[in-house]
């Protein structure tokens, strides 16, 4: 089988802290591989009844901790003003609408985008059920920020953040991070949490070997 046969799928929650950690590790994989096509499927972390303030869940402090020891990742004094406040409610299905709101004008740069909306929550403490914060992004990423908000506003965007949500169940995945490499109809684990870019990149000759 050669590359072009194969591709990745890539879960994430734009509220999951370990996805941002694995996000520079992702990236020079993703950077290291531009033959292979990469679909970011949102998960759905936060719905439902975990929608709730952010200081609800205990877990959050210590886990970022191990997040920045283990990957580097850096959380941004106004992330951590809003995480000490912790009334903050995160909305994963706001956030996988935004998402599929600034998709849709750049599909082939999906991962960037994921990373710059992790950005504008861990780094910059900006809510990402704020649709000034999906403008902002749009700019950033040279889209027409008009057009992003009205994609936002449109109920594609529900529909379509649902549709990411029904295909992560479909595929089994209940953890995130996820990386999948597709090979035909199969999907098979490549990476996630704290794997770095070596462990990956190995992860794939083994398979493909």
């Amino acid at each position: 089988m050669n590359d072009k046969e194969l591709a990745l799928i890539y879960v994430w929650d734009a509220y999951c802290g370990w996805c941002y950690g694995f996000s520079k590790s992702l990236k020079a994989f993703h950077e290291n591989h531009p033959e292979l096509p990469l679909t970011v499927l949102s998960g759905g972390l936060f719905m439902g009844r975990k929608k709730l303030p952010i200081a609800s869940f205990s877990y959050i402090s210590e886990a970022n901790k191990r997040i920045s020891q283990l990957t580097g990742a850096e959380f941004g004094t106004p992330y951590q003003t809003l995480f000490e406040e912790g009334t903050f409610i995160m909305d994963s299905e706001a956030a996988a609408k935004g998402f599929s709101a600034l998709r849709f004008f750049a599909p082939e740069r999906a991962y960037r985008l994921a990373s710059s909306i992790q950005r504008a929550f861990y780094y910059e403490g900006k809510s990402l059920s704020d649709p000034a914060t999906y403008r902002e992004i749009a700019i950033d990423n040279n889209l027409d920020p008009k057009a992003v908000l009205a994609q936002l506003e449109d109920v594609a965007s529900t529909k379509d953040a649902y549709a990411d949500f029904a295909k992560v169940q479909q595929l089994g995945v209940q953890s995130y991070p996820t990386l999948l490499l597709q090979k035909d109809n199969e999907f098979i684990g490549l990476g996630g949490g704290v794997m770095t870019t070596e462990k990956i990149e190995a992860r794939l000759r083994s398979i493909i070997s």
